[in-house]
């Protein structure tokens, strides 16, 4: 059949639901290991650029990852406007931290990874990713786990950002969508402060999780946002979670906030913008409906139950 021509030999095949499969060609496999947490591989998938798999679930790629890793960190700085300190749990590609360090206002950045395995090697292979943002000195890097270091954190913090892998069962992050772990962080989060977490798909057959999600954040913050972006590569649009224990304007002047990062960032933004912002904020009534509709808190005794992993062949 014309145009159906395929250039790879190896596939990762990433399981979304109990019907449907993606698929990404892969060229060349940089690394691979099993760490002491997950199954890590980092591959050259053709179109898309490098990409870090982890369990068999994508997790970022050079390709697209301005339409994760901008939504994820930017709607949360210019909510507080001029942010000093930032926590980031996970984000062990670096690129996160590289979106923090775009602001001048900030002066310093912890990130806690619990996987040192992958850190290492996204610093080797991932340079386009975190683009040195390791080396930048208003960064402390912590290889360990999140939970112990919420629990033992006496600063407070302007914002904080969960940048974590999917609550897969047997994974490192399974315990990190739950109202304990909320609580935590509400409490080493600045009065003024914001919480941003990435919250799965919301795609129609996968909306559940973010649905219920959501539903558990508003249980320790008094106003939380439903926005996504989407994400080629994770074959769903993705959504987030903003939350905070102070009203978050859903309706931004573009104008402002395009002078805000004008004058408070280094720019080079892909996706972010005064009216990407704006229409970031304008949740989908379909999600809106499933939020309104969720009934589920997820819990340490009611953990979050995510489908499947995926394979390589």
């Amino acid at each position: 059949m014309a145009g159906s021509e395929l250039k790879a030999d190896a596939w990762i095949k990433e399981y979304i639901t109990p019907w449907d499969v993606y698929e990404h060609g892969i060229t060349q496999v940089f690394a691979y290991k099993k760490t002491q947490y997950q199954e890590m591989f980092i591959v050259e998938t053709g179109v898309y650029g490098k990409a870090l798999v982890l369990d068999g679930k994508w997790q970022t790629c050079t390709g697209d990852e301005f339409l994760y890793h901008e939504p994820l960190i930017h709607p949360a700085f210019i909510c507080h406007g001029s942010p000093k300190k930032a926590l980031v749990l996970g984000g062990g590609d670096g690129a996160a931290v590289r979106e923090i360090l775009r602001w001048n206002t900030i002066e310093r950045v912890v990130m806690v990874d619990i996987d040192g395995d992958v850190v290492d090697a996204c610093k080797e292979h991932l340079v386009d990713l975190h683009q040195n943002s390791f080396s930048d000195p208003r960064l402390e890097l912590i290889i360990g786990d999140a939970v112990a270091y919420l629990e033992n954190c006496s600063e407070q913090w302007d914002v904080v950002v969960s940048d974590l892998s999917d609550a897969i069962e047997d994974g490192p992050s399974f315990a990190l969508f739950t109202q304990e772990y909320f609580e935590k962080i509400k409490n080493v989060l600045a009065p003024n402060g914001y919480f941003v977490i990435q919250a799965g798909a919301v795609s129609v057959g996968e909306l559940g999780f973010h649905a219920n999600l959501v539903n558990t954040v508003k249980t320790i913050f008094s106003d939380v946002v439903s926005y996504c972006s989407p994400v080629p590569t994770y074959g769903a649009p993705w959504g987030f979670a903003l939350a905070s224990n102070q009203p978050i304007n859903t309706r931004p002047e573009p104008e402002e906030v395009d002078r805000l990062l004008a004058e408070k960032t280094k720019g080079g933004f892909r996706l972010m913008d005064g009216i990407t912002l704006l229409g970031l904020m304008q949740t989908p009534s379909y999600i809106r409906r499933a939020i309104a509709e969720a009934t589920e808190v997820f819990t340490l005794k009611n953990p979050p139950k995510w489908f499947g992993k995926g394979v390589s062949h």
